[in-house]
């Protein structure tokens, strides 16, 4: 039960309030009608971790909720511990989630060919995952360089992506602003690095979160040479160095783009080239918030993302 309430805690603080309720009622004191008869809430606290074998080597994945798949994939640094906790949980009251581990993270099997690790080559392993989990046409939902996956499995896997919701990511016609240098960033620990994620008056709001993702059993990240590579194949997306980047233009599925204004990694100037090129997109800008925007104002962002996918 601690760990549960812990749950509850971090769902107020971050003011879902269809989550939070939900959260209540399965968890009050048990007196009631009803008490016996609520339906358990997702918890991806208590989702184990699966490996699957597919066509692009294991990859390791969590599974909680059910409703039509949503897919969602984790940008550069971070292990699908990466996803507060409370977010995970209001997405899954809706749809049967999916989180995974990129290349080279934790049991994910490392991209062997080619030799770079790119944005395409992690795009054929979702791929792979979607397939051997027999997922269909998820709606999927990348964040920065999970952004970039999802744009290039859209691109080079159309069958298997229903819509697209692009979190603080950037196109890869080598039109976009370039990252920071991975020097800046490279030195800092976790709770540097989640106060990047959030402008300098959002301190709560950064300390709330890497509370939250500290939560899970076991929490882990990745390595820095795996980092180093990610940001590497981040930056040559950007550059229009990876082929799919350059079709971003073909995408022809529902299209939701978003970020914060305060951005320092992406920025809205990226926001808006990727909502433009991408046909019929429609683009969220949250003022005050950061790369981490969509924890921020989960309140906001996550109903939008229920109402664009439907």
């Amino acid at each position: 039960m601690p760990a549960r309430a812990e749950r509850v805690r971090f769902a107020v603080c971050w003011m879902l309030a269809v989550c939070c309720a939900a959260a209540v009622a399965g968890c009050g004191s048990g007196s009631g009608p009803d008490a016996l008869t609520a339906p358990m809430q997702p918890d991806v606290l208590t989702a184990p971790v699966s490996v699957v074998r597919t066509a692009a080597g294991t990859v390791a994945y969590r599974e909680l909720g059910s409703g039509p798949a949503l897919l969602l994939i984790t940008g550069a640094g971070v292990s699908m511990d990466g996803w507060p906790p409370g977010f995970v949980d209001a997405l899954a009251a809706h749809h049967h989630v999916v989180v995974f581990d990129n290349a080279g993270v934790g049991r994910t099997s490392a991209v062997s060919v080619p030799a770079l690790l790119s944005i395409t080559a992690m795009a054929s392993q979702a791929s792979a995952l979607i397939a051997a989990l027999r997922l269909g046409r998820p709606a999927v939902l990348g964040w920065s360089m999970g952004g970039m996956i999802a744009q290039a499995l859209a691109v080079s896997h159309p069958a298997q992506v229903s819509r697209l919701i692009l979190a603080a990511s950037a196109e890869g016609t080598g039109k976009a602003r370039p990252l920071p240098p991975f020097a800046t960033v490279s030195g800092l620990n976790p709770g540097q690095l989640a106060t990047r994620l959030f402008p300098t008056n959002q301190g709560a709001a950064a300390r709330a979160y890497l509370s939250a993702v500290q939560q899970y059993p076991g929490y882990y990240g990745v390595s820095a040479a795996t980092f180093h590579s990610q940001y590497l194949a981040a930056e040559r997306w950007m550059a229009g160095q990876d082929a799919a980047g350059h079709l971003v233009a073909d995408i022809r599925v529902p299209t939701l783009v978003a970020d914060g204004t305060l951005d320092p990694f992406e920025g809205p100037a990226n926001a808006r080239l990727l909502a433009s090129t991408v046909p019929g997109a429609k683009l969220l800008l949250f003022h005050d918030a950061g790369h981490a925007f969509l924890f921020q104002d989960a309140a906001t962002f996550i109903p939008a993302v229920q109402t664009f996918i439907g």
